[in-house]
């Protein structure tokens, strides 16, 4: 009997450290709890200089030895419509002309982007408390320039390019394995560029950068084009 007393107890203690357990992971788990103070150096006027490919090169190198995947955007289209839709893509080049990353043209954003070339991509470095809004439209690379880059990449990535009909409806996995092993039959290690593969270029009308600040008095330095030429305001965060 005193041994059945001990268990109950025993029982019950450990329903309530279950119960304790549950309900401070509730509290902590609670978006409206999560909060975190950025500490950060600031984003001054001058440190932001006149032009805004200048300054992202330089937030780029540095992310770069900070970031685990730093070339990680997201890409945002719509529709002609005006109905959204936005994914993680990989930054692949940039220069005067704009950014550059390929994908399937036959894909849901290469459809949207034909509708609409209007795009907007963002960058966000948590290690460096940094963001980076970009606006412009979008135009395809050349045939040659998508060439080179697909070429550069491991074979598994190439034969990728062809199995997968990117954004279509398949009926399992095993589809998908099944085409490896028939592109890999089909080409071998010669496998060609598709011809709905490809790299797209953004050419910014529109750079925002935005540095974390205490108190949530963030800096948002914009640079907007206008007749040719970079006008660069500051914005309320």
């Amino acid at each position: 009997m005193i041994l059945d007393k001990a268990r109950e107890k025993m029982n019950i203690l450990f329903n309530c450290s279950v119960l304790v357990s549950l309900l401070i992971e509730r509290v902590t788990t609670d978006p409206a709890s999560l909060r975190r103070e950025y500490t950060a150096d600031g984003l001054t006027e001058e440190a932001a200089g006149a032009d805004p490919y200048a300054l992202f090169d330089l937030w780029f190198q540095r992310a770069a030895k900070r970031v685990a995947e730093p070339n990680a955007m997201t890409l945002s289209t719509s529709t002609r419509d005006g109905f959204p839709s936005s994914r993680i893509v990989l930054l692949k080049g940039y220069d005067a002309r704009g950014l550059v990353f390929y994908t399937n043209y036959d894909s849901r954003k290469g459809k949207e982007i034909e509708e609409n070339p209007n795009a907007c991509l963002l960058f966000f470095w948590q290690e460096l408390e940094q963001q980076i809004r970009i606006e412009g439209p979008l135009s395809k690379t050349s045939r040659e320039e998508s060439e080179s880059y697909f070429e550069s990449r491991p074979l598994e990535s190439r034969i990728g390019a062809h199995a997968s009909a990117q954004s279509s409806i398949i009926s399992g996995r095993q589809f998908l394995i099944d085409r490896v092993k028939e592109i890999q039959s089909k080409y071998g290690e010669r496998v060609p560029l598709p011809d709905n593969w490809g790299g797209y270029r953004l050419a910014p009308t529109v750079f925002e950068f935005w540095q974390g600040g205490v108190a949530r008095l963030h800096d948002r330095i914009r640079f907007r084009m206008e007749k040719d030429s970079w006008i660069r305001e500051r914005l309320s965060p």
